[in-house]
C-alpha cells in the first residue's frame, strides 16, 4: 500500500474459510471492527472448496462497506493474500491464464474481489490461523457455524 486515502478510520477485517470435506460443505466468516464499533458475518455453500470460503469471506467484508475506506485485511490464506497482491495482475494480463498456462481456479471471486477492492485502499496481511490471534479465531468460529448450517 503506498499511500493510505485522507479517510482517517482504518477498517480492520479478519476473515477465513472452512469446509467439511474439500469439496464438501463450506462457510466463510469475518469479523471487522474500525476500534469504535465492530461486526460479524458468515455464511456458506454446499458443495464448495476451502480457496472459494476464504475468497467469499474477503468478497462480502468488503461488499458491506459502503464508502471509500482505508481497510486492512488480516487472512490466514496465503492463497488470497498473494493471489491478489502478486498474481492477479500477470493472470489479468495473460488472459486468466496462470503461469501453466491453465485456467485461473475461482476466476469468477477473483474477478469480483478485483472489482469490489477499487474504491478502497486496501492493505492484505497474513496472519498464521489457530494461533492465538482473537480476530482470526473470531473469523474461524462464524466460518465453522457457516459450514454447520449447510448441513441438512
Amino acid at each position: 500500500m503506498a499511500y493510505m486515502n485522507k479517510v482517517s478510520k482504518v477498517i480492520n477485517i479478519y476473515t477465513d474459510g472452512a469446509c467439511s470435506g474439500n469439496p464438501g460443505n463450506g462457510g466463510w466468516g469475518a469479523f471487522l471492527s474500525d476500534g469504535k464499533y465492530s461486526k460479524e458475518i458468515y455464511g456458506g455453500s454446499k458443495e464448495t472448496t476451502n480457496n472459494r470460503m476464504e475468497l467469499t469471506a474477503a468478497i462480502e467484508s468488503i461488499r458491506i462497506i459502503k464508502n471509500p475506506s482505508n481497510i486492512i485485511i488480516n487472512t490466514d490464506s496465503v492463497y488470497v493474500k498473494d493471489g491478489i497482491t502478486k498474481w492477479i495482475a500477470n493472470w489479468k494480463k495473460n488472459n486468466w491464464k496462470n503461469s501453466q498456462k491453465k485456467d485461473v481456479k475461482n476466476k469468477d471471486l477473483w474477478e469480483e474481489l478485483d472489482n469490489l477492492i477499487k474504491d478502497h485502499e486496501i492493505e492484505w496481511k497474513w496472519v498464521k490461523g489457530h494461533a492465538g490471534n482473537i480476530g482470526n479465531e473470531r473469523a474461524d468460529e462464524l466460518a465453522r457455524k457457516g459450514a454447520s448450517e449447510q448441513i441438512e
